[in-house]
């Protein structure tokens, strides 16, 4: 599930993970759901289904922090990726939220080539 306030973004992040499953059996296709709210999003998020979750720091009426912690309480196992275009302290943010797995964090504007390696 991928969740930005901008939806160029979801629009080209969707695209691309799509398009890289063209080659993949159909059976193991990755599915992408996306969301340009995250209140949408979060009433929309299903426990069990989705393996990770692609989230904007940066948007309004609930932050991509406040939505992630309110998606790990109904899921703790999904794997979550937050992302910004905005100047942030990377180290002192991986202090101050680490995540319970391997955490993960883009600056946007981000290569396809470095995006499809996260997912």
């Amino acid at each position: 599930m991928i969740v930005d306030d901008e939806a160029d973004v979801t629009l080209t992040f969707r695209a691309v993970i799509e398009d890289s499953n063209k080659d993949v059996d159909v059976n193991k296709r990755m599915e992408v759901n996306t969301s340009n709210h995250p209140i949408v999003a979060l009433s929309e998020f299903k426990p069990n289904f989705y393996d990770l979750l692609l989230v904007d720091i940066d948007m309004p009426h609930m932050n991509g922090f406040e939505l992630c912690e309110k998606i790990l309480a109904i899921d703790i196992n999904v794997r979550v990726c937050l992302m910004s275009s905005g100047e942030i302290n990377w180290e002192a943010l991986r202090q101050i939220y680490p995540t319970r797995q391997e955490g993960c964090f883009i600056r946007k504007p981000v290569s396809i080539d470095y995006l499809l390696k996260r997912r």
